[in-house]
């Protein structure tokens, strides 16, 4: 047996939410989970449908590319998370999707406001977006700088990926973290439900007022503050 395991197995219970969550068509997503004592990660085989997935078809790699286990070429978005769990050491896990409606926001090139308390439970900001890439990036190592394209973002807003577990990248497609990948799914969800919300709203009144600050403080610090009191 495999000594990742356990690594492959959770890999794989995560990749298997994004479709029963419809947040993936065919091949198009993939979530990794990371071994920081180990210095590897679990991610998706690249381009293998999830209707015939196997715990067995998950690839460990480690921070620098390198496959460690596996019969198959890992993901074609491997360096960019890769990267992110090299430079954010406090996430756990990574889900990558072109759900609907997250993606038409990357598409637009448009964060997505924060219109109302649903936004305001897992951020107190808009959902950034990241610009699009430059050509001769796009020309050269394309999914690493997918990466710094993300944490560059974070960097010029001022944002953390401990606050904000979340990041559309323009003209692509949104990006999820979290501490485990059970909360990187979670967030993944969460993005595209935000996302929906978000683009009725703007359908149905074109200029939406922004959430007011009183509710977005109130109803992140009930799930997030100090005092919070939401749940058992």
């Amino acid at each position: 047996m495999s000594q990742y395991q356990d690594l492959k197995q959770a890999c794989y219970e995560a990749n298997m939410q994004l479709p029963a969550l419809g947040l993936v068509l065919f091949t198009f997503g993939n979530a990794s989970v990371v071994d920081r004592d180990r210095s590897v990660f679990a991610i998706k085989p690249s381009g293998v449908p999830y209707v015939t997935l196997k715990p067995e078809d998950i690839v460990i790699v480690d921070f620098d590319n390198n496959i460690v286990e596996g019969t198959k070429r890992p993901s074609s978005d491997t360096k960019t998370h890769a990267l992110l769990f090299k430079e954010w050491t406090e996430i756990g896990g990574i889900v990558h999707t072109h759900s609907t409606y997250a993606t038409a926001w990357a598409q637009a090139q448009l964060d997505i406001p924060i219109l109302g308390t649903t936004h305001a439970d897992p951020l107190t900001v808009d959902v950034p977006c990241a610009p699009p890439m430059g050509d001769e990036l796009i020309q050269g190592d394309y999914e690493h700088q997918t990466g710094w394209q993300i944490i560059n973002e974070f960097q010029q807003r001022g944002l953390s990926p401990s606050e904000v577990e979340m990041i559309l990248v323009g003209n692509h497609a949104p990006f999820a973290w979290g501490k485990t990948v059970e909360k990187a799914v979670y967030n993944s969800a969460v993005l595209e439900e935000i996302a929906r919300m978000a683009y009725l709203s703007t359908t149905l009144r074109a200029e939406v007022p922004r959430l007011k600050d009183a509710l977005i403080k109130k109803h992140y610090e009930r799930k997030h503050g100090a005092t919070s009191y939401y749940g058992q």
